[in-house]
């Protein structure tokens, strides 16, 4: 069976101080010029608003982009590079250029910061992730702020989180956040674009992140980061899925940050009813990697979607991949959409042989440990069902 005892030990943990943790993301185009860069004003700018934040009571956490644009212009680029040698060579110059710009704006405001760079593989690793997590604890009860930032010298493409987006997602579920505030060069999320259309509505809240949602995100970037609207919704999904709240929206002025967190920003608000994931929880919906899939009818899916219940071999329609007792799977229903992911008791041969047979049946055809494919203690549900 799969071990999971330290996302165990740190899902059970209750430091009700926590529960003031706020993970903010600036991204690029907040902290640098067009042309490449770094933009003092702004990040002092920003210093200053997260320190009034820190000097309030918050704990509170920066996710930041801007290593590649802060470095490579002194490595002598005319723009932001495309390859990824130049890319990593930018980002080894240009990080030594953020931290220290960010500790001398801090310091004006008697605040600690501290540097740590993350990588997608960092929270696959449940022991690595736990020892990112522990440090982040014991800078918060210091006082000191977390800056956080992809190791983009090392990450290859394929496995970058996007301008950081979603890295502040899996920050802030991480912690707990009471709060995410993704701030960006707009205020919020439009019905369309407010640059072109001028009868664009701002959407001041958003309940569901659906496909409309995503329909009217984009995708567009600026120069000098990565990210566009559509890689922040996907953030604010995930975010939300842990029970975090999202703020996505602009602070350009004194005062428009402690709005932001406070409920009255210049943005959009996305609101979650969800409670905060374990890291076992969090672990199986967005960092493992799953060895199979198993499709289930529609009784089935209710049962794991809605009803709470485990996946019995009675729901299980047809099986793929090559898989063991412990492993990750993915489950699908008919129509082939995702449900969830969970720990799996059955090889997947073991599987095939009983599928769509009654308890009783499973037993007198094989052994296995537990009748349950899944156990709902094992299970995370990750598509989004409504009670009828």
């Amino acid at each position: 069976m799969l071990s999971c005892e330290i996302f165990l030990k740190m899902g059970e943990r209750s430091d009700s101080s926590m529960q003031q943790t706020i993970v903010i993301k600036i991204g690029s185009s907040s902290l640098t010029s067009d042309e490449g860069g770094l933009n003092r004003n702004k990040i002092a700018f920003f210093a200053s608003e997260l320190s009034k934040l820190h000097h309030k009571g918050y704990q509170v956490l920066l996710v930041t982009s801007g290593a590649v644009a802060a470095g490579f212009r002194e490595m002598g680029y005319i723009s932001r590079p495309k390859l990824l040698h130049e890319k990593q060579a930018s980002a080894s110059v240009g990080q030594a250029l953020l931290m220290q710009a960010y500790h001398e704006a801090f310091a004006s405001h008697s605040v600690g910061v501290a540097q740590i760079l993350l990588t997608r593989s960092d929270f696959s690793n449940r022991q690595r992730i736990h020892n990112a997590s522990m440090t982040i604890e014991e800078l918060l009860k210091h006082r000191v702020i977390p800056i956080i930032n992809e190791n983009d010298t090392v990450v290859v493409d394929e496995l970058k989180f996007g301008d950081n987006d979603m890295l502040s997602a899996l920050v802030a579920n991480l912690v707990r956040a009471r709060q995410l505030a993704i701030l960006t060069d707009v205020d919020g999320l439009y019905t369309d674009n407010p640059r072109s259309n001028p009868d664009a509505k701002r959407l001041g809240r958003v309940d569901e992140i659906g496909e409309e949602i995503y329909r009217i995100a984009g995708g567009s970037g600026s120069s000098v980061g990565t990210g566009g609207m559509r890689s922040k919704i996907e953030a604010a999904r995930i975010a939300t899925r842990g029970g975090v709240p999202v703020f996505i929206g602009r602070v350009a002025e004194e005062g428009d940050l402690r709005a932001a967190i406070e409920g009255d920003g210049k943005g959009t608000y996305f609101v979650t009813s969800e409670h905060n994931l374990p890291m076992k929880k969090q672990w199986l919906g967005f960092h493992s990697s799953p060895q199979g899939r198993i499709t289930v009818d529609a009784g089935a899916e209710h049962a794991l979607a809605v009803g709470g219940r485990s996946l019995l071999p009675a729901g299980v329609v047809a099986v793929t991949g090559d898989f063991h007792p412990g492993d990750v799977v993915e489950v699908v229903n008919v129509d082939n959409q995702t449900i969830g992911r969970g720990v799996v008791n059955y090889a997947n041969w073991q599987l095939q042989a009983v599928a769509g047979l009654s308890t009783e049946e499973v037993q007198k055809r094989i052994e296995v440990n537990r009748i349950e494919v899944i156990h709902r203690d094992e299970w995370i549900t990750l598509s989004v069902h409504k009670q009828m």
